[in-house]
């Protein structure tokens, strides 16, 4: 599995969070889960864990909540070490809040007293008050005597959200927070809640399978596969700077062509000779597989470059078409929405490439 030297030590000296070199296996068949995983979080920093089902990005959620203990490495929140091969500090005092995919709310309770369920250490006033500035901050200021089966999806989303702000944890964590909610109301719901949390000064770390819901909430997003973190980076350098084929494929859309490199700036594809801005680490001659995204071949009735229209979809805006090349090598392509063109259709494409990102070829890749 690809490793990132460096990537968490370059920000850990003053972050909020430090995983370090973590692993945790299932205890049943000391099967690892995670590997070796690392990164750091800044204070007033939203953090999120994505990839696929099974990719190990709960577990390594539950490993910083204190639920499992790492084989080897370490969780330190705060400059207090809470995790070790030799220790876990017990999760209720560890300072982090949770909020869970089903919002866990109390039935029998009302959403005053589940909002104050920790509380408990403050007298009535200061819990009173506690309680209604947090519904106020998400809009929910007169519900204090509803009880949850009354209250839509989103109202429960908040007040399980507040609940868990409300003893002022120095972490909250997240765990699949927005699945059980349509789509819709996911997209307006990820950015409310960022600006909730970053109102209060809160950290947060998200787990999520969606990478629309990542960008929307997260300052900086850890791709996750197979247990190990491929890269802890912020939404646009993991579109336009992936350090791995996985991140390159996970994030966003795009293909994959065939290039040669000419020089340590330049390589020869089918969409011409394309340059390098910083330079490449990849020796004359060398045959590469070069990333190209929908936004890196824009349509142009003027080009000479034409390619056959394989497949489209409207998205409103604009068309997405995949095209094939002269050299039969297909590509993802944007069009403004006027033009509507038909399968097998020569279209005109212009390159748009102003990153190269470049992998080695997999064995047995044509």
């Amino acid at each position: 599995m690809p490793h990132v030297p460096g990537q968490a030590a370059a920000r850990a000296a003053d972050a909020l969070l430090r995983v370090d070199g973590v692993s945790i296996a299932y205890h049943r068949d000391r099967r690892a889960a995670v590997r070796d995983a690392s990164l750091s979080l800044q204070r007033g920093e939203i953090g999120c864990l994505l990839g696929p089902s099974g990719c190990g990005k709960s577990t390594l959620m539950r490993g910083i909540a204190g639920f499992e203990k790492p084989l080897v490495g370490s969780v330190t929140l705060d400059g207090r070490v809470l995790s070790t091969p030799a220790s876990v500090v017990a999760p209720e005092h560890r300072g982090i809040g949770m909020m869970f995919q089903d919002f866990a709310l109390f039935p029998h309770l009302d959403v005053a007293r589940n909002v104050a369920f920790g509380l408990r250490h403050l007298n009535a006033a200061a819990q009173s008050r506690r309680v209604g500035e947090l519904l106020e901050l998400v809009g929910l200021s007169g519900f204090e005597r509803r009880y949850p089966h009354s209250l839509s999806g989103g109202e429960q989303q908040r007040v399980a959200l507040v609940r868990a702000m409300a003893p002022k944890p120095v972490l909250l964590l997240l765990d699949e927070a927005f699945s059980s909610l349509d789509v819709e109301l996911r997209q307006t719901l990820a950015p409310e809640i960022r600006d909730i949390l970053l109102s209060e000064g809160m950290s947060a770390m998200l787990v999520t399978h969606d990478q629309g819901e990542a960008f929307a909430f997260a300052d900086r997003v850890g791709v996750m596969h197979e247990g190990s973190i491929h890269q802890w980076d912020e939404a646009y350098n993991l579109y336009h700077r992936p350090l791995t084929r996985f991140v390159a494929d996970f994030i966003g859309e795009g293909e994959f062509i065939d290039a040669v490199v000419l020089d340590s700036e330049r390589v020869a594809t089918s969409l011409g000779v394309r340059r390098a801005g910083n330079g490449h680490a990849f020796k004359r001659g060398r045959r590469v597989k070069l990333l190209v995204r929908p936004d890196d071949v824009l349509h142009d009735d003027d080009s000479r470059l034409t390619g056959e229209v394989l497949y489209k979809s409207f998205r409103g805006s604009h068309f997405l078409y995949r095209v094939r090349l002269p050299d039969g090598q297909r590509v993802l392509c944007f069009a403004d929405s006027h033009h509507n063109h038909a399968l097998g259709e020569h279209i005109g494409l212009r390159p748009n490439l102003e990153h190269l990102v470049m992998f080695e070829r997999d064995d047995g890749e044509q």
